[in-house]
Protein backbone atom coordinates (compact mmCIF):
# COMPACT_ATOMS: atom_id res chain seq x y z
CA UNK A 1 0.00 0.00 0.00
CA UNK A 2 1.27 3.46 -0.76
CA UNK A 3 0.84 6.51 1.49
CA UNK A 4 -0.86 9.60 0.25
CA UNK A 5 -1.23 13.06 1.73
CA UNK A 6 -3.23 14.56 -1.12
CA UNK A 7 -6.78 15.41 -0.01
CA UNK A 8 -9.52 13.94 -2.18
CA UNK A 9 -12.78 15.96 -2.30
CA UNK A 10 -14.75 12.75 -2.91
CA UNK A 11 -13.97 11.60 0.64
CA UNK A 12 -16.24 14.12 2.46
CA UNK A 13 -13.36 15.63 4.39
CA UNK A 14 -11.91 12.27 5.44
CA UNK A 15 -8.28 11.62 4.70
CA UNK A 16 -6.86 8.56 2.99
CA UNK A 17 -4.46 6.64 5.17
CA UNK A 18 -3.10 4.59 2.29
CA UNK A 19 -4.05 3.74 -1.28
CA UNK A 20 -4.08 -0.04 -1.45
CA UNK A 21 -4.78 -0.37 -5.20
CA UNK A 22 -4.60 2.47 -7.71
CA UNK A 23 -6.95 3.07 -10.63
CA UNK A 24 -4.30 1.79 -13.05
CA UNK A 25 -3.53 -1.33 -11.02
CA UNK A 26 -7.25 -2.17 -10.90
CA UNK A 27 -7.70 -1.60 -14.66
CA UNK A 28 -4.69 -3.78 -15.43
CA UNK A 29 -5.94 -6.56 -13.16
CA UNK A 30 -9.47 -6.45 -14.68
CA UNK A 31 -7.91 -6.97 -18.10
CA UNK A 32 -5.99 -10.03 -16.89
CA UNK A 33 -9.02 -11.48 -15.07
CA UNK A 34 -11.18 -10.96 -18.16
CA UNK A 35 -8.69 -12.99 -20.18
CA UNK A 36 -8.61 -15.76 -17.57
CA UNK A 37 -12.41 -15.93 -17.46
CA UNK A 38 -12.66 -15.95 -21.25
CA UNK A 39 -10.26 -18.91 -21.39
CA UNK A 40 -12.06 -20.75 -18.56
CA UNK A 41 -15.43 -20.68 -20.35
CA UNK A 42 -14.90 -21.55 -24.02
CA UNK A 43 -18.53 -22.64 -24.49
CA UNK A 44 -21.90 -22.88 -22.76
CA UNK A 45 -24.07 -20.13 -21.35
CA UNK A 46 -22.23 -17.84 -18.96
CA UNK A 47 -24.25 -15.81 -16.45
CA UNK A 48 -22.28 -13.24 -14.48
CA UNK A 49 -24.05 -12.55 -11.18
CA UNK A 50 -22.94 -9.40 -9.40
CA UNK A 51 -23.40 -9.21 -5.67
CA UNK A 52 -24.76 -5.71 -5.10
CA UNK A 53 -23.99 -3.14 -4.16
CA UNK A 54 -20.25 -3.48 -3.74
CA UNK A 55 -19.45 -5.33 -6.96
CA UNK A 56 -21.16 -3.04 -9.46
CA UNK A 57 -18.12 -1.02 -10.55
CA UNK A 58 -15.83 -4.05 -10.64
CA UNK A 59 -18.45 -6.09 -12.51
CA UNK A 60 -18.92 -3.36 -15.14
CA UNK A 61 -15.19 -3.14 -15.81
CA UNK A 62 -14.73 -6.92 -15.69
CA UNK A 63 -17.48 -7.90 -18.16
CA UNK A 64 -16.07 -5.47 -20.72
CA UNK A 65 -12.85 -7.48 -20.59
CA UNK A 66 -14.52 -10.89 -21.07
CA UNK A 67 -14.38 -11.70 -24.78
CA UNK A 68 -17.31 -14.12 -25.16
CA UNK A 69 -21.10 -13.93 -25.02
CA UNK A 70 -22.53 -13.60 -21.52
CA UNK A 71 -25.53 -12.40 -19.57
CA UNK A 72 -25.51 -10.25 -16.43
CA UNK A 73 -27.85 -10.27 -13.46
CA UNK A 74 -27.56 -9.29 -9.82
CA UNK A 75 -28.11 -10.53 -6.28
CA UNK A 76 -28.57 -8.29 -3.27
CA UNK A 77 -27.58 -9.72 0.07
CA UNK A 78 -26.86 -7.86 3.27
CA UNK A 79 -24.65 -8.80 6.19
CA UNK A 80 -22.98 -5.49 7.14
CA UNK A 81 -25.61 -2.76 7.54
CA UNK A 82 -23.76 0.31 8.81
CA UNK A 83 -21.03 -1.68 10.57
CA UNK A 84 -17.44 -2.29 9.47
CA UNK A 85 -17.62 -6.03 10.25
CA UNK A 86 -20.13 -8.62 9.06
CA UNK A 87 -23.00 -9.35 11.43
CA UNK A 88 -23.00 -13.00 10.37
CA UNK A 89 -26.67 -12.82 9.40
CA UNK A 90 -27.20 -12.89 5.64
CA UNK A 91 -30.43 -11.52 4.18
CA UNK A 92 -31.24 -11.95 0.47
CA UNK A 93 -32.92 -8.73 -0.61
CA UNK A 94 -33.06 -9.33 -4.39
CA UNK A 95 -33.05 -12.67 -6.17
CA UNK A 96 -32.27 -12.91 -9.91
CA UNK A 97 -35.24 -13.58 -12.14
CA UNK A 98 -33.06 -15.36 -14.71
CA UNK A 99 -33.22 -19.17 -14.82
CA UNK A 100 -29.92 -20.57 -13.55
CA UNK A 101 -30.36 -24.20 -14.55
CA UNK A 102 -27.63 -25.51 -16.86
CA UNK A 103 -25.72 -22.22 -16.97
CA UNK A 104 -22.19 -21.50 -15.86
CA UNK A 105 -22.51 -19.00 -13.00
CA UNK A 106 -19.77 -16.54 -12.21
CA UNK A 107 -20.56 -14.91 -8.87
CA UNK A 108 -18.77 -11.54 -8.69
CA UNK A 109 -18.01 -10.09 -5.25
CA UNK A 110 -16.18 -6.95 -4.20
CA UNK A 111 -14.35 -8.43 -1.21
CA UNK A 112 -14.18 -11.82 0.47
CA UNK A 113 -13.95 -11.35 4.20
CA UNK A 114 -15.54 -13.91 6.53
CA UNK A 115 -17.03 -15.90 3.65
CA UNK A 116 -20.45 -16.17 5.34
CA UNK A 117 -22.35 -14.29 2.66
CA UNK A 118 -20.75 -16.19 -0.19
CA UNK A 119 -21.24 -19.57 1.49
CA UNK A 120 -24.93 -18.81 1.95
CA UNK A 121 -25.30 -17.70 -1.66
CA UNK A 122 -23.39 -20.65 -3.17
CA UNK A 123 -25.62 -23.06 -1.23
CA UNK A 124 -28.72 -21.24 -2.47
CA UNK A 125 -27.51 -21.15 -6.07
CA UNK A 126 -26.41 -24.81 -6.17
CA UNK A 127 -30.01 -25.83 -5.48
CA UNK A 128 -30.98 -24.22 -8.80
CA UNK A 129 -28.89 -26.75 -10.75
CA UNK A 130 -26.39 -24.59 -12.66
CA UNK A 131 -23.75 -26.32 -14.83
CA UNK A 132 -21.06 -24.78 -12.59
CA UNK A 133 -20.48 -22.04 -10.03
CA UNK A 134 -17.28 -20.02 -9.73
CA UNK A 135 -16.48 -17.02 -7.57
CA UNK A 136 -14.59 -13.96 -8.76
CA UNK A 137 -13.58 -11.36 -6.17
CA UNK A 138 -11.80 -8.07 -6.60
CA UNK A 139 -10.27 -8.47 -3.14
CA UNK A 140 -9.65 -11.50 -0.94
CA UNK A 141 -8.59 -11.11 2.70
CA UNK A 142 -7.70 -14.83 2.95
CA UNK A 143 -9.47 -15.16 6.30
CA UNK A 144 -12.67 -16.82 5.04
CA UNK A 145 -12.93 -19.75 7.44
CA UNK A 146 -16.58 -20.45 6.61
CA UNK A 147 -16.33 -20.51 2.81
CA UNK A 148 -16.19 -24.07 1.51
CA UNK A 149 -16.21 -23.04 -2.18
CA UNK A 150 -12.83 -21.75 -3.36
CA UNK A 151 -12.56 -18.28 -4.91
CA UNK A 152 -11.40 -19.14 -8.44
CA UNK A 153 -10.60 -15.66 -9.76
CA UNK A 154 -8.97 -13.09 -7.43
CA UNK A 155 -8.03 -9.54 -8.29
CA UNK A 156 -5.83 -8.82 -5.29
CA UNK A 157 -5.04 -10.15 -1.85
CA UNK A 158 -6.40 -7.50 0.51
CA UNK A 159 -4.55 -6.13 3.51
CA UNK A 160 -6.20 -6.74 6.91
CA UNK A 161 -7.75 -3.26 7.14
CA UNK A 162 -11.17 -1.80 6.32
CA UNK A 163 -11.12 -0.61 2.71
CA UNK A 164 -13.30 1.77 0.70
CA UNK A 165 -13.54 2.88 -2.92
CA UNK A 166 -14.17 1.24 -6.29
CA UNK A 167 -17.56 0.01 -5.06
CA UNK A 168 -16.58 -0.70 -1.46
CA UNK A 169 -18.33 1.53 1.04
CA UNK A 170 -18.68 2.56 4.63
CA UNK A 171 -22.35 3.30 5.42
CA UNK A 172 -22.95 3.87 1.67
CA UNK A 173 -20.17 6.47 1.34
CA UNK A 174 -17.03 6.28 -0.83
CA UNK A 175 -18.22 3.75 -3.48
CA UNK A 176 -17.48 6.23 -6.28
CA UNK A 177 -13.80 6.71 -5.40
CA UNK A 178 -11.85 5.20 -8.34
CA UNK A 179 -9.16 3.47 -6.23
CA UNK A 180 -9.19 1.25 -3.15
CA UNK A 181 -7.93 2.82 0.06
CA UNK A 182 -8.01 2.71 3.82
CA UNK A 183 -9.30 5.83 5.58
CA UNK A 184 -7.29 7.68 8.20
CA UNK A 185 -8.77 7.37 11.67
Amino acid sequence: MMSTSVPDPRLKGRAVDRIAFSEQAIADRCRVLGGEITAAYPDGELLVLGLLKGSFIFLADLVREIERPLHVDFLVASSYGNATVSSGTVRLLYDPETSLEGKHLLLVEDIVDSGRTLQHLVTLLQARRPASIAICALLHKRIATELQHRVRFVGFDAPPVFLVGYGLDHAEDFRHVPYVASLAT
